[in-house]
């Protein structure tokens, strides 16, 4: 490597919106996060699905009153 043209590299404190602190390998020395893996809607099993009222054709049914 060429001397001098490299950030450096070094432990970095990661610091999530909900509390939660680790630590990572990074050019920067702090990183402030919005979500984690300890608060994230997938990774907590808390996430929301959201149920449509069917496809493309039962909307198109349903919007103009067609039957089977």
């Amino acid at each position: 490597m060429k001397a001098d043209i490299h950030p450096k590299y070094g432990k970095c404190i990661v610091t999530c919106a909900c509390g939660e602190t680790f630590e990572t390998g990074s050019t920067k020395s702090e990183i402030r996060v919005e979500v984690c893996s300890k608060c994230h809607p997938f990774y907590t099993g808390q996430r929301q699905t959201v149920t449509t009222s069917g496809g493309r054709i039962e909307r198109f049914r349903t919007k103009y009153n067609l039957k089977d």
